[in-house]
């Protein structure tokens, strides 16, 4: 098996974050360190003065006495108590146990533990013992992997997104289940305000209208305003835009109505393009419709594709990227490799990953997981685990199996969705990069070109855990790719629906207080079991624990 750490030490190092220089932190001045040491002191300082209240007080209360009496108490006792209070508290233990294991599936947290933290230690005064200076390394270093993760867990907008009227809901129909979360659909609404509107919409009733629809929560009525918009203007590109997107049941009528919006956005782009230079509100014009060109020609590229016109779409995706290059955010490349593979065009694939899986550019599972692919799709025929294991690995093996573990380095949940161990569902509007929406996102359109190549499948069975056991912890620590960020986990609980069970990595330890219900249901019901078998025997060890129990404290007190 080849050896993982044999990956570029070039891109380890430049996607790897630099380690701040080091410093020193000044002492703190002498009121810090009065206040840490009475924080320190206060809690054993109430201790011994309790013990001492106690003590002082013991003969007005007359602990002995009352001491005496409860031992009494216990020693009458039946074991039919004893079994009542033990499968009492089993019961109670395991009810709280299996809340416990279900909100920690459910919110991957422990419920007691969070209340403890949120309500119980602001009261009981738990503060930070550490605080860093504004200037010191340790404040820097905090800021950098804040920035990280926040970049880590940006939630993109999936460049192979479905048509909503077309198939998302027409699944909604077959199965009466809603594949797009709120969350998801309002962040949709956001990017259509920030691509469709502008500041001079004022300035058009037909935009001033498209506004209004975009902010609109209701489909019914988004689609009842784009045909007000039409009637004010029937050359209102967004307005077909809509109605392609939301109305069309048909991959066939959103293409018609897209076309329609063509033929639209084009007059409207050239005509600002003319008035650009007059004003700043020309200007923010101008790049509004450029978005909403940009946008149609795209879904027409995705319709052509779907339609199996697959080499028209491939043009109109190149002379997108040739017409634009700044719209780089928008990854249309990654349309363009998915249409390359159905053709099996692997030197243009290649050509694209050339320009696009580089160094200092963001990377996806389409990027990562294509480059292995194509590494696969030179040795898969003919590999086998035995022959591998007798004679070792060739080179071109070896380069195989380092891309698979690149990719699963970056997103390890895609492996069970192409080896078919987890069920795919539709992918969401919008994904984040090494999260589980990324994974089914890609799962769902590239799976066809995984099977297509003879032996692809078998390799990455075969190959893609010793991701985990050649490089230690390659997610925690990092190895090519920055440590794995502990949110995506809470942001695909967003956006994929409720019905998906998240793939969550790596796996979460289950919390102390799972373990501590568990054991305490456990041993409540042992205990209640044996004093119902053997009430005899239970009894005289109870009658032993309360009596040394009572020797103990009247030495204590006296």
């Amino acid at each position: 098996m080849a050896d993982g750490d044999g990956l570029g030490e070039a891109a380890a190092a430049a996607a790897s974050p630099l380690a701040p220089a080091p410093g020193l932190i000044p002492p703190p001045g002498w009121r810090e360190r009065l206040r840490a040491g009475l924080a320190g002191t206060g809690a054993s300082l109430w201790f011994v003065a309790g013990l001492g209240l106690l003590y002082a007080l013991r003969v007005p209360l007359r602990l002995c006495e009352n001491l005496a009496a409860v031992t009494v108490f216990l020693n009458s006792l039946t074991p039919k108590f004893y079994v009542a209070l033990t499968g009492t508290s089993s019961l109670i233990s395991g009810l709280i146990f299996i809340f416990e294991w279900w909100y920690f599936h459910k919110h991957g947290t422990s419920f007691i533990e969070q209340v403890s933290i949120s309500h119980l230690r602001p009261l009981m005064g738990g503060t930070e013992t550490s605080i860093s200076e504004p200037g010191s390394p340790s404040s820097n270093r905090e800021s950098e992997t804040s920035r990280h993760n926040l970049s880590e867990c940006k939630v993109w907008r999936n460049p192979l997104n479905l048509f909503r009227g077309a198939e998302y809901r027409r699944y909604t129909w077959v199965t009466g289940k809603e594949p797009l979360t709120y969350y998801d659909m309002n962040l949709s609404a956001q990017d259509h305000q920030t691509f469709f509107t502008c500041d001079t919409d004022f300035l058009r009733p037909s935009d001033t209208v498209m506004q209004k629809a975009w902010r609109e929560r209701n489909p019914p009525a988004r689609i009842k305003a784009a045909y007000q918009a039409l009637e004010l203007n029937n050359d209102c590109a967004t307005a077909y835009v809509l109605l392609a997107e939301e109305e069309a049941t048909t991959i066939v009528d959103a293409e018609r109505l897209f076309k329609q919006a063509l033929k639209a956005g084009e007059t409207i782009y050239r005509r600002s393009q003319q008035c650009q230079h007059q004003s700043p509100q020309h200007e923010a014009q101008l790049r509004r419709d450029t978005n909403v060109l940009v946008y149609i020609k795209r879904r027409l590229a995705m319709c052509a594709r779907k339609l199996g016109r697959i080499r028209e779409a491939v043009k109109i995706m190149r002379d997108l990227m040739k017409e634009f290059p700044p719209l780089t955010m928008l990854n249309i490349h990654e349309n363009l490799l998915e249409s390359l593979l159905e053709l099996q065009a692997y030197a243009d694939v290649q050509a694209v990953l050339a320009k696009y899986d580089d160094i200092s550019l963001p990377k996806s599972a389409a990027i990562c997981y294509t480059a292995a692919l194509l590494k696969t799709r030179t040795v898969s025929d003919k590999f086998s685990p035995e022959t591998a294991s007798r004679r070792g690995l060739s080179t071109a093996e070896i380069n195989a199996v380092e891309a698979i573990h690149r990719a699963v380095e970056f997103n390890p949940h895609v492996p069970k969705y192409l080896l078919e161990m987890k069920s795919l569902i539709l992918p969401p509007e919008h994904i984040l990069k090494r999260g589980d929406s990324e994974a089914i996102a890609y799962a769902f359109f590239h799976l066809q070109h995984w099977k297509r190549i003879e032996g692809a499948l078998n390799l990455l069975q075969c190959t893609w855990e010793g991701t985990f056991r050649m490089i230690p912890y390659p997610l925690e620590k990092g190895h090519l790719f920055y440590p794995y960020p502990s949110c995506t986990e809470t942001a695909d609980r967003e956006l994929l629906p409720t019905f998906h069970h998240v793939s969550v990595y790596p796996k979460k330890e289950l919390p102390f207080f799972i373990h501590f219900t568990a054991g305490l249901c456990s041993s409540t019901a042992m205990i209640a079991l044996l004093t119902h078998q053997f009430p005899e025997i239970m009894g005289v060890f109870a009658k032993a624990l309360g009596l040394q129990t009572r020797r103990r404290s009247s030495l204590q007190i006296t």
